[in-house]
């Protein structure tokens, strides 16, 4: 794979990250009005209709029956998991806030490894997912009562995107990502329909909350079809580091739709977060390089 692959993969990225923001930001001024589970609901009915119609303007149908791919449902699931948590976390805390938490996912996954399967992830590593883990905390600013129900869903939101992320690679390439994106997107309708029916008194939506959500099932679509392309079309090790671009967004989001921007240490901690998540990739990075010279002849 070579460098403009390697471009190509960033570029999906960067775009993917940007289009969650901008679906997120939608989501969230819905949510103000809308229970969080309904609201996700009619997103997802409309993020369903866009991979449909992408589907089928590709010309995948022939290959339709991916949906049923357990490992595209896998990570279906996964993603459903992660999204209901999510968008309730939303609905409760500042964007740039809960997105920076949501980044702290492949920092749970080290640690994990190193706690429950005993596997060897070296002191630097471990130290730069500690540092991670002290910025989430900056950003969630527990109180006298400990932490809030919404930063702990934040946290299972993480834990959750980690998992469907490595479920993902083992989607089959045959699969288009436009049906591994429709799979996604119907077993989240199904999921978050349940869900409203079952804890949430029903709000008639207006015009507005409609649209706001049509954009955002759109916006949201657009982004997991970047995500997979993102690694598909270059190597994870150039393109992961740009996933931490999501933080940028969410305070530039912020800003301009609510003219809030995240206390100093909030800002340090999104900062820390981001900073170690890119330093434990370059060190793999420098270690896969290091492993290869040495068994080369």
């Amino acid at each position: 794979m070579n460098g403009s692959s390697d471009l190509s993969g960033i570029a999906a990225m960067l775009a993917a990250t940007a289009f969650f923001v901008v679906g997120d930001s939608f989501m969230k001024l819905v949510t103000e009005d809308l229970p969080p589970f309904e609201a996700l609901f009619l997103r997802s009915i409309a993020a369903s209709l866009a991979c449909a119609a992408v589907v089928a303007r590709r010309g995948d149908r022939r290959v339709i029956s991916g949906v049923l791919d357990a490992r595209a449902l896998l990570r279906a699931a996964g993603e459903t998991l992660c999204t209901l948590c999510y968008v309730v976390a939303l609905a409760r805390m500042p964007i740039a806030d809960v997105i920076a938490i949501l980044q702290t996912g492949p920092l749970i996954l080290i640690l994990a490894a190193a706690l429950l399967l005993r596997e060897r992830i070296g002191p630097a590593r471990g130290a730069l997912a500690l540092v991670g883990f002290a910025g989430a905390l900056m950003v969630a600013q527990p109180g006298a009562g400990g932490v809030s129900p919404a930063v702990l869903l934040a946290f299972g939101a993480a834990l959750l995107g980690a998992a469907r992320d490595l479920a993902g690679r083992s989607v089959p390439t045959r699969i288009p990502v436009t049906v591994v994106n429709l799979a996604t997107m119907l077993v989240m309708t199904l999921a978050a329909g349940a869900m409203s029916l079952g804890v949430e008194a029903w709000t008639a939506p207006t015009g507005r909350h409609l649209a706001f959500l049509g954009l955002a099932g759109l916006f949201v679509a657009f982004g997991h079809v970047g995500l997979l392309l993102a690694y598909r079309l270059g190597r994870t090790a150039s393109v992961a580091p740009f996933f931490y671009s999501f933080a940028l967004w969410g305070v530039v989001s912020g800003l301009i739709v609510w003219g809030e921007l995240p206390n100093a240490p909030a800002l340090a901690g999104i900062a820390l977060i981001a900073g170690s998540g890119i330093a434990i990739i370059v060190l793999g990075q420098r270690r896969g390089k290091e492993i290869a010279q040495s068994e080369a002849p």
